[in-house]
């Protein structure tokens, strides 16, 4: 997933003027995987104008009906609508087929794959990495160590206002009842990014302006590459990276909490999940502590 920076932040603006926008985008495409029970779709998509370059991500439906009949390697064309807070395929008509592509393997991240590593569990403890924040400065994880932490992984050029830009919202929504709760104040919120070329301290600091982060209380992390990929994939996180463009980034999402041990506490999957929820499981890991 990428897209232009301006994007994103025109649909930030449009989500915190509390205006709804809808843009409407033509999709062409390969469809490579259906996952009706919970409408969505994969595609590897053409380029949309006006939205996003060439990519392969998930999308979602509002009717299961629309993937009736559709499977892997199926062509399609489709229209996009991207609104404020939501983004989804409709009118998803079949126009050819042609056989799958093997994915090619990256052999940037082939290494990560070999080490063999397992994902934690909660109570272990979260392994320590280097990264450098939003103003440059080198962070070890274990500096958090003392608060608990709620931590996602990002990319700033994602598109979909249903995954990074979410995420985004979500943790700026948590800022205000964090910092009024006498029992959180000591909660520390991790944005870490698994695009280090693009997202580098200027951009993370100038997106972190953008959220109207309190960096005191919210940082913002990258690293090399593949530090940054182990660490994530530890927690469940999936990233693929196109070898002709390294920009096309699939990936999933995950968000943690971690103790103010460094222990792993509760892992969410995907974007199903609320501020209210995580206020609420951070009182109880506060209460342990």
């Amino acid at each position: 997933m990428r897209v232009h920076s301006v994007f994103i932040l025109a649909i930030i603006a449009s989500a915190c003027g509390g205006k709804s926008t809808e843009r409407t985008y033509t999709l062409q495409g390969q469809v490579l995987s259906i996952a009706a029970p919970q409408k969505q779709i994969t595609v590897k998509h053409e380029e949309i104008k006006g939205l996003m370059p060439a990519m392969t991500m998930p999308y979602n439906v509002r009717d299961e009906k629309q993937l009736s009949g559709l499977t892997p390697g199926d062509l399609i064309n489709a229209t996009l609508i991207v609104e404020s807070n939501d983004a989804y395929l409709e009118t998803i008509e079949k126009v050819g087929q042609a056989p799958l592509e093997k994915p090619p393997v990256d052999t940037a991240t082939a290494p990560a794959a070999r080490l063999g590593f397992e994902l934690l569990k909660p109570g272990e403890e979260v392994p320590d990495a280097t990264f450098v924040d939003q103003d440059g400065k080198r962070r070890s994880f274990s500096s958090f160590h003392g608060s608990p932490v709620v931590m996602t992984f990002i990319y700033t050029r994602c598109p979909l206002p249903t995954f990074c830009p979410l995420m985004d919202r979500q943790f700026a929504t948590m800022q205000k009842p964090l910092k009024e709760d006498p029992a959180l104040t000591k909660v520390h919120l991790v944005t870490v990014s698994f695009d280090p070329k693009t997202d580098t301290p200027p951009v993370l600091k100038k997106h972190a302006k953008t959220l109207n982060a309190d960096l005191s209380r919210w940082t913002f992390l990258t690293g090399d590459r593949d530090d940054v990929d182990q660490f994530a994939m530890r927690f469940g996180v999936s990233i693929a990276r196109a070898m002709n463009d390294p920009r096309d980034i699939t990936h999933n999402l995950r968000t943690v909490i971690i103790d103010g041990d460094g222990k792993l506490v509760k892992v969410y999957t995907g974007n199903d999940w609320s501020p209210e929820q995580i206020l609420n499981d951070l009182k109880s890991v506060v209460r342990a502590d």
